[in-house]
């Protein structure tokens, strides 16, 4: 039984999107782990531009069942108004090709005013938060206040659960933040008006990937973010609430077997970041301002535009190492066509000590860039699909990422359609 986690190496923003969508033609399940529609995943077919924000990538084909694991966050009308969306521009979507696992836990809107108000109240010091409500309700479930999705079957329980939860969430609201308090009558319309049209798609997913296991079929595990966006070992505080690692994947998929699952990691052939935080390799506001308007970088959740550097080779050799990623997809490298000349972070500096090794946040907030440089290229590549076809310049590029990081390129993208992909 095949099973493929595709993941980000760096800050997120990597291109996932359209490698899950690559590999999806040949799945017959496509599982999102982790996080919420904090997440934007960008998929270019015959049909136009699709921005999947809850819905995992594979949706575009209409024989592949897609599953929003026990790890993940529903936010039930965000949920239902992309389903909706999707289905206006002729996607199939109904309870056989969507599942939603029981287990995953319900984003409420007052997690999204929480999220709001303390960004408020720390001013300066703010996460640079999506304000979609993710950390305070992934806080919410380890503090088991969480209310899981499968509640929706029992309006009873939900109703108990929802005062559980409010009536410390009220005193947070009132005393801290000098806010309303959350009315629980208006809180249980809102989950059921939206509950109820979801409520089709929503089952055990964990049986459903055992008898998916038994079968031999072939199953795919998409993440959300990157590497330096994990709780645990990204840059912490500046991460998400979630596990966008793939050593979590089986865990947030509720996926339970004894293959061991192949790892493709996404890395951009630059470097950029959305939110707060240390970011080594930034670019000058000129320079960022040029090449974002010429690559179209901007969030695809949240429309913010991404900070954006050289490609920082410390960053991602990490990011690929904690992913336990056997081959990388390097994204994006048409977007660095007429950049003259590239170049690549190979160390940092820290109190002129030479850094090798991705630190912690306290010796990477005044880390320093140490680069080469190297020639680009003005040749069009968009078209190419045979990596012998690309210019020198830009293999030697290529070559130089391969060799610091220290995983093999089997990916390489040049441009978002689907096809504009040189498989090595």
């Amino acid at each position: 039984m095949p099973v493929r986690v595709v993941v980000g190496a760096n800050w997120g923003d990597e291109g996932k999107g359209r490698m899950v969508d690559y590999f999806a033609r040949d799945a017959d399940f496509v599982v999102r782990y982790q996080g919420g529609n904090n997440a934007g995943h960008t998929v270019i077919t015959e049909d136009g531009k699709f921005t999947l924000r809850l819905v995992p990538s594979g949706i575009l084909y209409p024989e592949v069942v897609n599953i929003l694991g026990p790890g993940t966050v529903i936010n039930l009308e965000a949920l239902r108004k992309e389903i909706e969306d999707l289905q206006g521009r002729g996607i199939k979507v109904d309870p056989e090709t969507l599942k939603i696992s029981d287990r995953a836990c319900i984003c409420f809107p007052f997690h999204v005013l929480q999220d709001r108000y303390e960004e408020e109240r720390l001013g300066k010091g703010m996460f640079g938060s999506t304000l979609q409500g993710i950390a305070p309700v992934y806080g919410d479930r380890y503090m088991k206040y969480g209310i899981q999705v499968g509640a929706l079957r029992y309006p009873d329980f939900l109703r108990e659960q929802l005062e559980r939860s409010l009536e410390l969430k009220n005193l947070l609201f009132e005393r801290v933040y000098n806010k309303t308090p959350v009315n629980v009558d208006e809180m249980l319309d809102w989950t059921l008006e939206h509950g109820e049209a979801l409520l089709p798609h929503v089952t055990d997913t964990v049986n459903l990937l055992s008898e998916a296991v038994a079968s031999g079929k072939t199953i795919l595990l998409e993440a959300q973010l990157g590497t330096l966006r994990d709780v645990f070992y990204g840059i912490y505080p500046y991460t998400t609430s979630s596990n966008p690692l793939a050593s979590f994947a089986l865990v947030g998929a509720g996926l339970f077997c004894d293959s061991v699952p192949k790892v493709t990691a996404v890395v951009k052939a630059f470097s950029t970041c959305v939110g707060e935080g240390p970011f080594v390799t930034e670019l000058a506001r000129e320079h960022a301002d040029r090449l974002r308007a010429k690559t179209g970088e901007y969030g695809a959740a949240t429309g913010r535009p991404r900070r954006i550097g050289h490609f920082d080779a410390v960053a991602s050799r990490y990011g690929v190492r904690l992913q336990g990623a056997s081959e990388i997809a390097l994204t994006k490298l048409d977007n660095l066509t007429g950049e003259n000349p590239l170049k690549i972070c190979t160390h940092y500096s820290v109190n002129g000590k030479l850094v090798s090794d991705f630190p912690l946040f306290p010796e990477l907030r005044i880390a320093e860039p140490v680069y080469i440089e190297m020639p680009g290229w003005t040749e069009p590549i968009g078209s190419v699909r045979r990596y012998k076809d690309l210019p020198i310049a830009a293999r030697k590029y290529v070559e130089k990422i391969v060799e610091l990081i220290g995983v093999p390129a089997k990916y390489i993208s040049v441009g978002p359609e689907r096809e504009a992909l040189i498989v090595l």
